[in-house]
């Protein structure tokens, strides 16, 4: 924690950001919600995907790129198959419509295929993968940013892709989930808000100037921003590179081409209104079992890997998730740690749509 952050408790935050998304026209059960996603995602140490959208969430809503009230309808229906249109909703209330569903299916199918498409923001995909395992169902989940480019394939000094999210859930009957949730760039777009809103440098190797070279300047990917304006992740001469090289390159387009193209959300391309699409496959582990047993076999495997003699003795061996609920544990006791220039923002923009100042 830098010596200028602010440390709020998780409480006081989320019915501060809920008191600004109900005066900018949410609902109060909406803007509820809204605000334990992200505040959520700080809880988890995924700072890039919290409070810090805030401003943006709001700037979005009153372009009308994304609305208030929205819901998942089905457009297409096929059992164990389903198409779903967001309609632009706030990607918190029609991510988890859209995740009910697809539990709802898989639990009396025991497998579910749904395309979500046209979905405002939807936040920490990981949340919805935890969801499908406190449900008891493995779930998987490739997510793209239809006109959003923020990401330059493998060789590229020129942008094609959005940050396009991975994410896979395995419920652990006998311990811990596993919970694989990661962006194919280099660092989610988030990461580097939060560097340009006076947090943590962006992640070395993350970013690219408009000649294709290395830099850590933030400004490559949102240009100059006026003081006070909503940083615009589209307006740099630069971009986010891809992880993994060749392989996160080959990874992103996979989701562009799932999430996107698939799903009839449309792929990452030149445009106004950012919205995400994507892709999420149920399975119920208990229809594939035929006595062998697939809890323990988790719960068995996971023991096993995180036995491994740790390189660093002071750093036992962790699985994917765990870090997430480490860093939830210690933020609940202690608070949210918020770079000061970040809850300055956050109280602008609460400012701007008269919502009542923070106590």
């Amino acid at each position: 924690m830098a010596k200028d952050d602010v440390l709020i408790p998780a409480e006081r935050l989320t019915a501060f950001i809920a008191g600004t998304f109900a005066a900018a026209g949410a609902s109060d059960e909406e803007a509820r919600e809204i605000a334990a996603n992200l505040v959520g995602a700080n809880l988890a140490g995924h700072d890039s995907h919290g409070v810090v959208r805030t401003p943006r969430y709001l700037e979005n809503a009153r372009l009308g790129q994304m609305v208030f009230g929205g819901k998942a309808e089905v457009v297409t229906d096929g059992g164990a198959f389903l198409l779903l249109d967001g309609g632009f909703g706030f990607g918190q209330t029609v991510g988890r419509q859209a995740v009910e569903i697809g539990v709802a299916r898989a639990k009396r199918e025991g497998v579910a295929l749904v395309a979500l498409r046209r979905a405002g923001h939807l936040g920490r995909i990981g949340e919805w993968a935890e969801r499908a395992s406190a449900a008891g169902l493995a779930s998987i989940h490739f997510v793209n940013v239809g006109r959003s480019m923020l990401v330059a394939p493998f060789g590229a000094a020129e942008r094609r892709f959005s940050t396009n999210p991975v994410c896979i859930g395995v419920p652990n009957p006998g311990g811990e989930d596993f919970l694989l949730d990661f962006a194919t760039a280099t660092a989610a777009e988030g990461k580097i808000l939060v560097a340009m809103k006076g947090g943590k440098a962006p992640p070395a190797g993350s970013l690219i100037d408009g000649d294709g070279r290395l830099t850590e300047d933030p400004r490559a990917l949102y240009g100059e921003t006026e003081p006070g304006a909503v940083p615009d992740p589209r307006k740099g001469p630069g971009a986010l590179t891809a992880m993994g090289a060749h392989k996160g390159s080959g990874l992103a387009l996979a989701c562009e081409l799932l999430a996107g193209a698939l799903t009839g959300s449309g792929a990452a391309g030149p445009g106004e209104g950012p919205y995400n699409g994507m892709l999420s496959i149920y399975l119920d582990p208990n229809r594939l079992d035929d006595g062998f047993g697939w809890g323990s076999a988790v719960a068995d495997y996971v023991a096993f890997v995180k036995s491994a003699r740790p390189a660093d003795p002071a750093s036992p061996v962790m699985i994917p998730g765990d870090p997430e609920r480490k860093a939830r544990a210690r933020r609940l006791a202690e608070g949210v740690p918020l770079p000061r220039e970040t809850w300055d923002s956050l109280v602008a923009a609460a400012r701007s749509v008269g919502a009542p100042e923070a106590a």
